[in-house]
């Protein structure tokens, strides 16, 4: 949201309401066993340098869960790895 904010690309107050709603979400850390793994072999698979995005791919893969993502890069490539979703999707 910051980077959306400092590009412009959404309201200063759009920003704000964004980062007061997910400060308020019922989010609980995970680590899931073997995340580091699969990272790396996401980031294989798609001819990553980087295993950055791969942990979000990872994660999502490993949780069975939906990966909200306003990257379309991410969201193109990572479709056929994990079930990633725009905000258009919600």
């Amino acid at each position: 949201m910051h980077e959306l904010r400092w590009r412009k690309e959404i309201s200063g107050e759009l920003a704000t309401i964004a980062l007061v709603r997910l400060a308020a979400a019922d989010v609980s850390p995970r680590r899931p066993k073997g995340l580091i793994e699969e990272a790396w072999r996401i980031a294989d698979r798609l001819g990553w340098a980087k295993t950055y995005d791969a942990e979000y791919l990872a994660l999502a893969r490993l949780l069975r869960c939906r990966l909200l993502t306003t990257d379309a890069k991410l969201k193109a490539s990572g479709s056929e790895i994990a079930n990633v979703i725009g905000p258009a999707d919600l």
